[in-house]
C-alpha cells in the first residue's frame, strides 16, 4: 500500500504482511480502563461520605460538581408526572421516533425472556430452575453534553420486560439543565423514580441507599471514569453490568460498498470521544484508498470534526489483509463491540465470527441503526471483552434458582452417594445429614 494514498489523513496504516503488524495492532488495541490512584482516592472519599451522611452528602456533591444550589434532595427528585410532562412537551416527530424505538426494543427483548423449567425423575424426585426478576434496578444515564435518551431505552426496557418491580434512574444535570428527551424516554421505558444526581455519589447512593434514594440490586449504564471506578468499587454490594471502555467499531468490507458510506460509519463511532476506535479491514487495497479519500473529503463537514480527527489519529486504522479468511482471524482477534460485515454475502462469514458484541450484516445495515431503533441492545462489551461477555439483555435483570425436591426413594439413593463423597472430604456432618434419609 503506497504511502501517497494516506498523506491527507492522519490515520494509522497497517498491513498484515508487515513484519511489525502484530506489535502495531497490539499497541492500537491497548486500552487501560483502570483509573489512576488519584481518581480512586477521590471516589473512595465520595463513597464513604455518602455511606456516612446519605442525602446530605448527595446534595453537597451535586452542588459542588454540577454547580447547583439545591438545599435538599426534594429539589433533586423528579416524579412520574414530570416525566410524562417531558414526553407530552416533545414535538410530534420526536414523540413518534421515541415511541417507535421503544416498541422495537421492547419486542426484541420480549423474545429473550427465559422461563422456569423442571423435570421429574423415575423415583418421583423433581429437579428444575426457577427464574425470578430482580426487585430493584438502578439505571445510570450520562448528563450534560453527553445526554442519551437512547441509553435510557436500552437500559430500562429490558429491566421492565424482565419484570423488575422498581426501576430507579439517576442522571446528572450540570448547571441545572434538564434534558427533556432523556426524561421523556424514562417515561416511555417505565422508569419509576428519577434523581438528578450523577458521578460516584449517584453510584454510592444506589449501592448503599439513603433516606431518599433506595438501595438497588443491580446498577447498569455508562458513565465517565469516576462512574466506572465507583461501579468497580461497589461491585459485590450490588451487581453491575460491566466496566465499559470507549466505543469501537470494526468494519470489514469486500470493496463493493460506497466509500462515503463507510467513512461515515467510521465517523459514527469516532465522534463519541477522542478515545473511541474506528477500524476498517479489507483485502482490496484500492478500496481502502477510496475510503481514506472519502474520510478526508467528509471530515470537515462534521460538527464534531475535531473529536473525530483526534479519535482517528489516536486509535483509528485502515488495515489491509490478504483475504477473507485473514479478515475473520482479525475479527476474532479484535473481538469488537460493533462489527459491520459490509459485504455482498455476509452470511458466509457469520458462522466463523466467534467474538463480537453486535454484528451488522450487509451494506445497508449501518451501526447507527443499532444504536437507536433496530431493537437489539446497544449496551455491548468493549475493549475485547466480547470474548467472554454479551450484550445487555433481559437475562441481566433476572436470577435463576435451582429447584431440588427429593422423593423418599430419591433421598435414599442420593444419600448413599453423598455419604461416600462427604466422608471422602472429612465432612462428617454432611455425611450424617444425608445418611439420616437413607432407607434400610
Amino acid at each position: 500500500m503506497s504511502d501517497t494514498l494516506f498523506e491527507s489523513v492522519d490515520i494509522a496504516r497497517l498491513s498484515t504482511e508487515a513484519a511489525d503488524f502484530e506489535t502495531r495492532l497490539d499497541a492500537l488495541l491497548a486500552w487501560e480502563g483502570v483509573s489512576d490512584t488519584n481518581v480512586q482516592a477521590r471516589v473512595e472519599e465520595i463513597i464513604s461520605a455518602v455511606k456516612e451522611r446519605g442525602d446530605e452528602a448527595l446534595v453537597e456533591c451535586s452542588n459542588r460538581f454540577d454547580r447547583l444550589t439545591a438545599a435538599s434532595m426534594s429539589e433533586l427528585t423528579l416524579d412520574a408526572g414530570r416525566l410524562e410532562q417531558a414526553f407530552r412537551g416533545l414535538s410530534e416527530e420526536q414523540r413518534d421516533a421515541l415511541a417507535q424505538a421503544a416498541e422495537r426494543i421492547r419486542l426484541y427483548h420480549e423474545r429473550q425472556k427465559p422461563t422456569s423449567w423442571s423435570y421429574t425423575e423415575a423415583d418421583g424426585s423433581v429437579l428444575g430452575q426457577q427464574v425470578t426478576p430482580l426487585d430493584r434496578a438502578g439505571i445510570y444515564v450520562p448528563g450534560g453534553k453527553a445526554a442519551y435518551p437512547s441509553s435510557v431505552l436500552m437500559n430500562a426496557i429490558p429491566a421492565h420486560v424482565a419484570g423488575v418491580r422498581e426501576i430507579v434512574m439517576v442522571v446528572p444535570t450540570p448547571d441545572g439543565v434538564l434534558n427533556e428527551l432523556v426524561l421523556a424516554a424514562a417515561h416511555l421505558a417505565g422508569v419509576d423514580r428519577v434523581f438528578t444526581i450523577g458521578g460516584a455519589q449517584a453510584i454510592a447512593a444506589m449501592a448503599y441507599g439513603t433516606a431518599s434514594v433506595p438501595r438497588v440490586d443491580k446498577i447498569v449504564g455508562p458513565g465517565n471514569i469516576y462512574v466506572a471506578t465507583a461501579k468497580r468499587a461497589v461491585f459485590g454490594q450490588v451487581g453491575i453490568d460491566m466496566i465499559a471502555g470507549p466505543s469501537e467499531i470494526l468494519v470489514v468490507s469486500d470493496g463493493g460498498t460506497d466509500p462515503e458510506w463507510l467513512a461515515m460509519d467510521l465517523f459514527s463511532q469516532a465522534e463519541h470521544d477522542e478515545d473511541a476506535q474506528a477500524l476498517l479491514v479489507s483485502w482490496d487495497e484500492s478500496h481502502l484508498a477510496e475510503v481514506e479519500a472519502a474520510i478526508a473529503r467528509l471530515l470537515p463537514t462534521l460538527e464534531r470534526h475535531e473529536i473525530v480527527r483526534q479519535s482517528l489519529a489516536r486509535r483509528g486504522a485502515l488495515i489491509l489483509c490478504r483475504d477473507r479468511d485473514e479478515a475473520v482471524t482479525l475479527i476474532n482477534r479484535i473481538a469488537p463491540e460493533h462489527l459491520e460485515l459490509s459485504m455482498a454475502d455476509p452470511e458466509t462469514l457469520l458462522p466463523q465470527v466467534r467474538h463480537a458484541g453486535a454484528i451488522f450484516m450487509g451494506r445497508y445495515t449501518a451501526e447507527a441503526l443499532g444504536d437507536y431503533c433496530a431493537g437489539p441492545n446497544h449496551v455491548l462489551p468493549t475493549s475485547g471483552t466480547a470474548r467472554f461477555s454479551s450484550p445487555l439483555g433481559v437475562y441481566d435483570f433476572q436470577k435463576r434458582s435451582s429447584i431440588i425436591h427429593c422423593s423418599e426413594s430419591g433421598a435414599s439413593t442420593l444419600g448413599r452417594v453423598a455419604s461416600v463423597l462427604a466422608r471422602g472430604e472429612s465432612l462428617t456432618a454432611h455425611a450424617r445429614s444425608a445418611e439420616y434419609r437413607i432407607k434400610d
